[in-house]
């Protein structure tokens, strides 16, 4: 699982010149006097990793142990081969460990997992070193209350042979009878997991101290054909299994930790599986009344024999696939099942299922070892830990941009932010962000110059806590990080705070052109965006240009017609809102469907891994169109989003059974009550804070209300009669000056329906003054703009050069129907080297060929600045 660790403990290491001051800082006020070749913490490692020595990778928040002698390192991993002189040596210490403690009042003081304390203070938050390529992956931490198994678990990838097709309903799908554990046979239970009303404390490598029970049954023989099941892993979450039958088995899942909700995502391992036999799951205890199973969607399974033998990854499976209403709950809650039947490939196999392709946390440790080991790519990507989770695990943040020939040519660089998987349950957000990444990374000339023109800050897992222990949707804290962007508790909620910190600190440096973050939707099919919608008519409909773009380079992808651009009340907290009232206009939450596609060629067809790759490149691919320094294609597009749009005012007043001339007004029509609310998930709403936050958030609260300016003093009576007068004598001659037109506006405003008296003000103060209202963005930095990308004069020639160079080299293209709603019939499906023609006519603009996302040759190589 650490590819790293065997080389890393084989090699000699120097001492750290940090701890090695600390020694000397210590011993010279006379609170450490040890010798330098024994610590306090060393029974420590000899009791904590006596049986598992890999183990030893990180210290209580991660960072390297204090181990300053590479001999005595060696001899702390393999605490059996020690010294007699080292136990006495050991033991004295851990007799001292009282009188440190008594000495040494920080609180930054580091404590080991027996409470003894530890001569070294803890590392600043900010100050976090950078990620080494030639360091040892970090071992996930874990709650203490969870038991972890110690087998490694790795899945292959891979592409079908063949178009997995949606499940085609016969409509005689049997719904069988909860029969729960009062009539049936438990074979597997978690003990120890904790729910509601408990909240996170402590985390450790490898999870609950001591022996790891074995929670499956006790197989009788090898005729006993009992399933035996296992989540114990990174990203599992099975809670209970129990046996109703020979093959039938029924599954409940383990919702979200300290929370009592957010069951969706599954992930589990069965074995001593019949080949012959067809076995039925059902699992009773989902929450979402809605679901893409309905129109479709299979579960994946994943066979070991057929990984090793014949290099098959995870397929899509399942017959007689039924998601209904379970009408044996409590009835406080209602739960909703799913049960499919499948036919597992081989006897005594080991199989995986899955609500959707897992990607875990080690998954991304091992791709960004890989990254920071390469020698070109180390030179243009630079890792950098972000923050610390909850439970203590590294939030890595990349830097990818190419390096600049002058200090200005690096200043007048725009940013892009991408991230990923806040929501832990929605591993689609991964696969879409390593498609990005790999395409970002590459040799590729449309690679190269997005690296010449952007700085990339890209957060691949923002909520690492929650993708280990196999959450749905929440952080250890028991809440939707997606729903707290606006927080001011750093201690409970650091992933999402620091990264709005890096974001402001990125806004007051250069404009950031797009902000994005990778989701999955769980009952819509095909890819699609949410936005915001911008009020300011100079910039109108301009946040909706890179979608419709988008929209066009992947056609069998992404649906156009399924995004929403309206912010909701109980969206306010969410990373798209909050960014764009920071300032960013091009605000983006992208979700990517767990089922498939119902466009094109892929019509009624799963997207696979490399499916949702693809869409990485196409991001990429929809980025150079957008800042194309010819902007023919983004006035196209502005002309036909004005299209769309009066269509769909047309269909509005249509409804109201009203019939209107908008030739001179339709644009004077606010968007956000055209649009309906985005169909998200059932979690929309925010919990709110736990119980043990409150206090603390209103201790935070009050801490800011005195930090306000003081209120002026009070005006004298004198003082109020005169500033009275002047302001009646304000109002009248308002009242005489302005009344015949205000009449005049407010019958107007009567005669309208009620979606169009909130965009008139609007208009009429945009006919006033033509400046770019800006007060509708909080926050924007002086220097940010609204206007479409412009690049600086040797930017511009260096694109239309590039540009040039590839219209030479001719490829195939295909035409993609702009037409408001594109046309269902199966078309070609492009390839990620094709690039669609723009339909209306063609444009004087370069085209571009992408690259394929697939493979890619070996890098140039270049120096960072």
């Amino acid at each position: 699982m650490f590819p790293a660790l065997e080389t890393e403990l084989k090699q000699e290491t120097l001492p750290d010149p940090y701890e090695d001051f600390m020694y000397h800082h210590l011993q010279y006020y006379g609170y450490f006097k040890a010798k330098r070749d024994s610590l306090p913490d060393s029974a420590t490692h000899q009791r904590a990793w006596k049986n598992n020595p890999q183990l030893v990778l990180t210290g209580s928040f991660g960072e390297r142990d204090l181990i300053p002698d590479p001999l005595q390192k060696k001899k702390l991993l393999w605490p059996t081969c020690l010294s007699s002189t080292l136990h006495r040596q050991i033991e004295a210490m851990s007799r001292d460990s009282s009188m440190l403690t008594s000495h040494l009042k920080s609180r930054q003081l580091l404590h080991n997992e027996f409470g003894e304390a530890n001569p070294r203070l803890r590392e600043p938050r900010d100050l976090f070193g950078f990620f080494s390529g030639s360091a040892p992956l970090q071992a996930p931490r874990w709650p203490i209350e969870c038991e972890v198994i110690k087998e490694n678990i790795r899945h292959i990838e891979g592409v079908p042979p063949q178009p997995e097709y949606f499940y085609q309903p016969t409509g005689n799908e049997k719904i069988p009878e909860i029969v729960g554990e009062e009539k049936g046979t438990v074979v597997y239970q978690l003990d120890s997991v904790p729910t509601e009303g408990s909240c996170f404390s402590s985390s450790r490598v490898g999870g609950k101290r001591g022996v790891i029970k074995e929670l499956a049954v006790t197989l009788q023989g090898p005729d006993d054909d009992t399933l035996l099941f296992e989540s114990r892993f990174e990203s599992g979450n099975l809670q209970k299994a129990v046996r109703v039958n020979t093959y039938e088995y029924e599954l409940t899942l383990r919702t979200d930790l300290y929370t009592n909700k957010h069951t969706q995502w599954f992930y589990f391992r069965v074995q001593n599986t019949r080949k012959d036999a067809t076995y039925r799951f059902t699992i009773v205890n989902l929450l979402k009344p809605k679901s893409l199973y309905t129109l479709g969607m299979k579960p994946l399974m994943y066979s070991q024999l057929d990984a090793n033998t014949h290099n098959l990854g995870w397929r899509r499976e399942g017959k007689e696939i039924k998601y209904y209403k379970n009408h044996m709950g409590d009835g406080l809650q209602p739960f909703y099942c799913l049960t499919w039947t499948v036919q597992f490939p081989h006897d005594q196999d080991t199989c995986f299922f899955a609500h959707f392709y897992p990607y875990t946390y080690t998954d991304l440790q091992c791709y960004l070892l890989a990254v920071a080991n390469n020698p070109v790519q180390s030179q243009f990507c630079k890792l950098r830990t972000l923050c610390r989770s909850l439970a203590g695990n590294t939030v890595y943040l990349l830097t990818i941009t190419n390096p600049s020939q002058t200090p200005q040519e690096a200043a007048a660089k725009k940013a892009v932010v991408l991230s990923a998987r806040v929501h832990p349950g929605e591993s689609n957000g991964s696969w879409v962000m390593k498609g990005f990444l790999d395409f970002i990374l590459s040799n590729s000339p449309d690679a190269e110059l997005l690296r010449d023109i952007f700085v990339f800050k890209v957060i691949p897992m923002l909520n690492p806590d929650g993708v280990i222990v196999g959450n749905y949707r929440c952080s250890l804290a028991g809440r939707d990080l997606n729903r707290h962007y606006k927080t001011i508790l750093k201690e409970s909620f650091p992933c999402i705070w620091y990264t709005r910190n890096m974001i402001q600190r990125l806004l007051e440096e250069r404009e950031v052109l797009l902000y994005c973050d990778f989701h999955g939707h769980s009952r819509k099919n095909n890819i699609f965006l949410y936005g915001c919608n911008n009020n300011d008519r100079k910039y109108w409909l301009h946040e909706r240009v890179f979608p419709l773009m988008l929209s066009k380079n992947a056609p069998d992808k992404f649906s156009f017609p399924s995004c929403n651009f309206k912010i909701q009340k109980s969206k306010e907290g969410t990373g798209r809102v909050v960014m764009w009232r920071m300032g960013i206009l091009n605000s983006y939450t992208m979700e990517s469907t767990f089922g498939g596609s119902t466009l094109g060629s892929k019509r009624h067809t799963h997207f696979t891994t490399e499916d949702l790759k693809s869409l990485g490149y196409h991001v990429c691919d929809t980025l150079l169109d957008f800042c194309d320094p010819d902007q023919t294609k983004f006035t196209q597009c502005l002309a036909e989003l004005k299209e769309l749009l009066q269509q769909e005012i047309h269909k509005k007043f249509s409804e109201l059974g009203q019939d209107m001339d908008l030739e001179g007004s339709w644009n004077d029509i606010s968007l956000s009550d055209i649009e309906s609310s985005t169909s998200g998930s059932d979690s929309s709403l925010s919990d709110g804070l736990p119980v043990h936050l409150l206090s603390i958030a209103h201790e935070l609260n009050q801490k800011k209300m005195y930090k306000k300016k003081k209120k002026k003093p009070l005006q004298t009576r004198k003082q109020r009669n005169e500033q009275y007068q002047k302001n009646n004598l304000i109002q009248e001659f308002k009242s005489t000056e302005y009344s015949p037109e205000r009449a005049e506006i407010a019958s107007t405003l009567q005669k309208q329906p009620t979606f169009l008296k909130n965009s008139g003000n609007t208009s009429s103060s945009t006919i006033k003054d033509e400046k770019p209202r800006m007060n509708e963005l909080n926050g924007r930095h002086k220097g940010t703009s609204l206007d479409p990308p412009k690049m600086t004069t040797k930017m511009t020639t260096s694109i239309l050069t590039k540009n040039k160079e590839r219209m030479q080299r001719k490829k195939p293209r295909f035409t993609v129907s702009c037409s408001p709603k594109r046309s269902t019939n199966t078309s070609q499906e492009p390839a990620p080297d094709m690039k669609p023609n723009w339909s209306r006519n063609t444009f004087p603009a370069t085209h571009r060929g992408g690259a394929n996302v697939v493979s890619y040759p070996s890098l140039h190589i270049y120096t960072y600045p």
